[in-house]
């Protein structure tokens, strides 16, 4: 059996490139859980009058999983070290899967709320591993041909999830929603075991535990209080105090990191500035994105009259556009470099989201096709972008810290995006003083998050010409890239 499992293995890996094979094995694993993040929304109503409860309180199960991700994704990086990145990849699978088995099982509330906090710990740790496992395997040269599969699950998660939440709950039943991740963990953990190499460190660096409190704590807060703003869920005199609690915490922590050898989530790595321009300007970039799953089938629904299940059939054409994008990212770099792409790309994003602003019922549905199909190519290619520049220039002993930072900021950035564009649309119906949205609400909501988004360009336009160009390739000697691909990515042992 063993020589058996080893032959597989072996035709595998000769079918399939390893720099094609790990970056596949993890956006696997990280659709699962991009999915899963989106598709509840849309299935709540019928879970809530299942379990006998309101739907407001079905938000517990929501911002349940928020947290759990705020608090354990800092730890990620350390646990990845100490234990093996495999390791932790493939228990964060099993813990995914269990939780979704229980979510499916669950009779009351409190069960509910309990397995999505188990779901939520396997996610916080999924996906900096998932990633520090690819920038780990992968030589630097092909890294962005990797990251391009590695954001497809980003894009495809938010824009899917709607639909398959809405025919799963309409034709099946709202506890399918879970268990249909049950056979994408097993085929996720057997990859996982046959192709992906066990890398740690030989002396991995010591858990920062006043850190860990400090920043789980502070984080979870400050997610917790950004995701439920204005949302009814809390007065707001209590959200107001969540929010500043979160903003005390993280600003002990950031006086804490500095004292520190060892911090949890490590500040010092902005010092480098592919790495300061991929998490800041990423972050604000990632604002302006983050209110689009939250902003469009709203728009869809409430202003159009669109059924869920149209709404979502309608922005499913972002995720074609983000899979063409698979295709020609690298080339786009190669020719341009980050500089050039990040630049001028932002400019077209924040482009396509003000066009989002001036749609209207009597809009052709074939345009509104057709934005969304462009907005998704360049969304994506900005995000592969992003990813790569990362990790362009961090050395693999600090890899590990530099992925639960970049998933830290990720997370946060997504959930100020959610709120800001929430903000907008409030700001927007206390104008006309009338409680219902209207269509035009939506134009300064639109506007105001792209804004944001463009203010990212200040730390692009902070790069050197000639930044990460081992990664995009662009300037390097074809030996040079050569070389840098022979040469072994990885520290610590493996096994």
């Amino acid at each position: 059996m063993k020589g058996c499992t080893r032959s597989v293995c072996v035709l595998a890996k000769e079918a399939v490139p390893p720099q094609i094979l790990t970056p596949l094995i993890v956006a696997c694993a990280l659709f699962m859980e991009n999915l899963d993040g989106t598709v509840i929304s849309t299935s709540l109503p019928a879970i809530a009058a299942d379990l006998g409860e309101d739907p407001i309180a079905l938000k517990l199960a929501l911002t349940s999983y928020l947290l759990s991700l705020a608090i354990f994704i800092p730890a990620s990086g350390w646990a990845a070290d100490r234990f093996g990145a495999r390791t932790v990849f493939r228990t964060a699978i099993v813990g995914f899967t269990l939780g979704s088995i229980l979510c499916g099982l669950s009779s009351t509330l409190p069960e509910f709320v309990a397995a999505r906090v188990l779901q939520g710990i396997g996610g916080a740790m999924m996906v900096p591993v998932g990633r520090l496992v690819l920038v780990r395997g992968v030589p630097r040269a092909e890294l962005v041909r990797a990251m391009t599969y590695l954001s497809v699950p980003a894009l495809l998660g938010p824009v899917l999830g709607p639909p398959v939440g809405g025919f799963i709950t309409t034709y099946f039943h709202w506890r399918w929603i879970f268990w249909i991740n049950v056979p994408i963990g097993a085929i996720g953990v057997m990859l996982a075991t046959l192709f992906i190499p066990n890398l740690k460190e030989e002396a991995p660096w010591p858990l920062d535990r006043v850190g860990f409190l400090l920043s789980g704590t502070g984080l979870a807060a400050l997610i917790f209080g950004l995701t439920v703003a204005g949302r009814g869920f809390i007065s707001p005199a209590a959200n107001a105090v969540l929010i500043a609690a979160g903003v005390v915490l993280v600003a002990l922590y950031i006086l804490h990191a500095r004292r520190v050898p060892f911090p949890i989530i490590d500040l010092r790595l902005l010092r480098m500035p592919t790495f300061f321009a991929a998490i800041v300007g990423g972050f604000f970039f990632r604002v302006g994105i983050g209110a689009i799953p939250f902003l469009l089938p709203l728009l869809f629904q409430a202003g159009f009259g669109l059924t869920p299940f149209e709404s979502g059939s309608l922005t499913f054409v972002a995720a074609a556009g983000a899979m063409l994008m698979k295709t020609t990212a690298a080339p786009i770099l190669r020719t341009l470099g980050f500089r050039q792409v990040l630049v001028w790309n932002t400019l077209l994003c924040t482009g396509f989201l003000c066009v989002n602003a001036f749609f209207r019922p009597s809009t052709p549905h074939l345009l509104i096709i057709a934005v969304l199909l462009a907005g998704g190519f360049f969304r994506s290619l900005q995000f592969t972008s992003l990813n790569a520049l990362a990790f362009a220039d961090i050395d693999n002993r600090a890899m590990s810290r530099a992925t639960s930072f970049a998933a830290v900021a990720q997370q946060l950035s997504l959930s100020v995006g959610v709120s800001v564009g929430a903000a907008g649309l409030e700001f927007a119906r206390g104008l006309h003083g009338s409680g219902a949205l209207t269509v035009a609400d939506f134009t300064p909501a639109f506007l105001l998050v792209a804004a944001v988004s463009a203010m990212s360009i200040v730390a692009f336009w902070r790069l050197e010409p000639d930044a990460g160009a081992v990664v995009s390739g662009r300037g390097v000697k074809e030996e040079v890239i050569a070389a840098d691909a022979g040469a072994p990515q990885r520290s610590g042992t493996g096994g």
